[in-house]
This record gives C-alpha cells, sequence and structure tokens, in this order.
C-alpha cells in the first residue's frame, strides 16, 4: 500500500499550522515594537489591542488553512476551526464568559486538525443535505472534544521539554549558550511555542540571549537556502516573522535540521561569549519585533554589540553554512525548503 496519502494528509496538517501562524503572530511580531514608541496616545492603544487578538485566532485560521488544503468547503472549514479552538485552548470560561488568552497549544492544536480532518473527511459526502446541520456539531463534539480531553496532556510535554531546557542552563555559560542555541531553533520550526517554553521555565539572561541568537541563526539560514525558490516576501517572513513557517518542511525532511542547529549551536555559544541576555518575556521570539535586540539592549548590551550579535554574526554563520550544506556537501537543496502556496 502506498505511503503518499498518508504522507499529504500529515503535510497537509504542518502546512496549514505553519501558514496560520503566519497569519496569526507576523502582524504582532512585526508592528507591536513600533505601536510602543506612540505610548499611551489613543490610536495606539487600539492598534495595540488588535495586534493582541491575533494570536487567539490562530485556531481557527489553521482550520481554514487546513481545509482548504484539503480542498474543502466553507461548511468543513468552519467546523474544522471550531474543533481546533476547542482543542487549543485559547478560551478560558468565567463567570463572565470566555476569556481569551495567547495562541494555545500548538502541538494539541495539530492532534485536533488532524482528528477533525480525519472525521470530515469521512462524513462530508455522508451526510446529504444535512450535512450543514450536522457536520459542524459532530466535528466539533468529537474532534474538539478528544482535544479537549488531550490538552492537559500535551501541555505535560510542554513542560517535560521545558525542564530538559531549564536544566541546560545550569551549565557553565559557553556550553548552555550552545545547547540553548540548538534547543530553541529546533523548538521555534517545531509545533511547539519556544516563547510558551521560554515562559514556561522562566528563562532569563544569558539563556535567553543565546536562545533568540539561536532561533535568528535558524531564520537566517533558511531564508538564505530558500531564497530561490521562495518569494521576497516569504523570505523577508523568517526573520521579521517566524521560522515557524518552514515547520512542515522541517518535520518532513529531518536531514534539514543539520545545517540548521550548527549554525543556532556557533550564534548561541558567540551570545554566551558576548553577554547577551534577555527575559523570560522575551526569549524565543528571536529578532522579530525586534524583541531580542531590545531585550538585549535593557540587559547593558550596547547598540553596537547587538547588532554584530543579531545581525552580522548570525548573517556570516548562516551564509558560510549554508554554502556548505548546498554547494560543497549537497545535502540540502533550495526545494526542500520552498514553502506552500495557497490557491
Amino acid at each position: 500500500m502506498s505511503t503518499k496519502p498518508k504522507t499529504n494528509f500529515t503535510l497537509n496538517i504542518l502546512n496549514g499550522l505553519s501558514l496560520a501562524i503566519v497569519v496569526a503572530l507576523i502582524p504582532g511580531a512585526v508592528f507591536s515594537a513600533i505601536v510602543k514608541l506612540f505610548g499611551t496616545a489613543p490610536a495606539a492603544v487600539e492598534i495595540s489591542h488588535m495586534l493582541n487578538l491575533m494570536p487567539s485566532f490562530l485556531p481557527v485560521f489553521a482550520g481554514f488553512a487546513v481545509a482548504s488544503l484539503f480542498k474543502l468547503g466553507f461548511i468543513e472549514a468552519a467546523a474544522m476551526a471550531g474543533a481546533g479552538a476547542v482543542g487549543a485552548g485559547v478560551a478560558t470560561f468565567t463567570p463572565k464568559g470566555f476569556l481569551l488568552n495567547g495562541s494555545g497549544d500548538i502541538i494539541n492544536l495539530g492532534i485536533t486538525l488532524a482528528i477533525s480532518a480525519a472525521l470530515t473527511l469521512l462524513l462530508a459526502n455522508r451526510l446529504g443535505q444535512f450535512k450543514m446541520l450536522l457536520l459542524p456539531a459532530i466535528v466539533l463534539v468529537i474532534g474538539g472534544g478528544i482535544g479537549f480531553l488531550t490538552l492537559p496532556y500535551s501541555r505535560l510535554v510542554s513542560q517535560w521539554i521545558g525542564q530538559l531546557i531549564n536544566t541546560a542552563t545550569t551549565l557553565q555559560p559557553l556550553l548552555m549558550g550552545i545547547i540553548v542555541g540548538m534547543a530553541f531553533a529546533a523548538l521555534v520550526v517545531s509545533p511547539i511555542s519556544s516563547v510558551g517554553i521560554a515562559t514556561a521555565i522562566s528563562l532569563g539572561g544569558i539563556g535567553a540571549g543565546s536562545a533568540n541568537l539561536g532561533i535568528v541563526a535558524a531564520s537566517f539560514t533558511l531564508a538564505m537556502m530558500g531564497a530561490r525558490v521562495n518569494p521576497v516576501g516569504g523570505t523577508l517572513a523568517h526573520f521579521i516573522g517566524s521560522p515557524k513557517i518552514q515547520m512542515a518542511n522541517m518535520l518532513s525532511k529531518p536531514k534539514l535540521f543539520i545545517p540548521i542547529l550548527i549554525a543556532a549551536g556557533l550564534s548561541g555559544g558567540v551570545g554566551a561569549l558576548f553577554g547577551i541576555t534577555g527575559t523570560p518575556a522575551s526569549a524565543g521570539f528571536g529578532i522579530s519585533g525586534l524583541i531580542g535586540p531590545l531585550a538585549a539592549l535593557s540587559g547593558g548590551a550596547t547598540l553596537f554589540t547587538v547588532i554584530i550579535a543579531f545581525v552580522v554574526i548570525p548573517v556570516i554563520i548562516a551564509a558560510s553554512v549554508s554554502y556548505v550544506a548546498m554547494h560543497i556537501t549537497h545535502l540540502i537543496d533550495a526545494t526542500d525548503v520552498k514553502l506552500p502556496e495557497m490557491q
């Protein structure tokens, strides 16, 4: 039996998540730091509220993106979006109504969407004229319900990973910088939230700085390797937004982790040597929204040091690693990091 249908199913889930992450998280990453410059001006406050709301729509966007990749209609997409919102855990019920908080658990969102997609594909053409009435309810209750039940266990996995990374931060600074840089580069291109892990383990100081620099190196490396086959906007999105847009490619082609982890380890180690620091609130963002660089400046680094650590050195490392991977060892081809396209 061919494994291609199973492969396509998995890639549609991962690609849908990647696309939704870009739409939900990039606006805030790009514009939040700019909006903060205007302080408490009424217009700036309202724009900040809009930007802060976008991440909570991630499960909805993901449901529609996955449905589109499966070439499903609006009813099917809406049903999957609803189930995704439940499974991601973005909404908490309170006596005053639902409270939206963050983008939810991305691992559990993927699990929920996989179950919901399978259920939708199974039932969509079997409900006849009752599809509009029954499909949204069935997918929401079964797909979303299973996601609701698995959510606590998925969060435990994230916490366990966080504890492993926290252990690395107790090592001596240089080795810690290398390990944490590599760990967060791997996290940022996985379904796990690098920001969520950093917050969960209260990662600060040099550990936070190395985490951000590992992500920056991964961003530049992926952008350079795919620049020939990706549009300019997609290339810039790797470091202006998030390298998580490559999640589907990374998980389906594990060899991509080799150059990414090498670049991230080198950059994280250099950051530790330079004394680049951060806070739990800034770790996991990389250079997106200038959150990492601004935190380093607040931690006492000079502007010159920040530019060298966050731009010059990662670019040099990324260019060198990319050249070796693509032109000397021929381990990576540009098409390996081609971004998915929505029709």
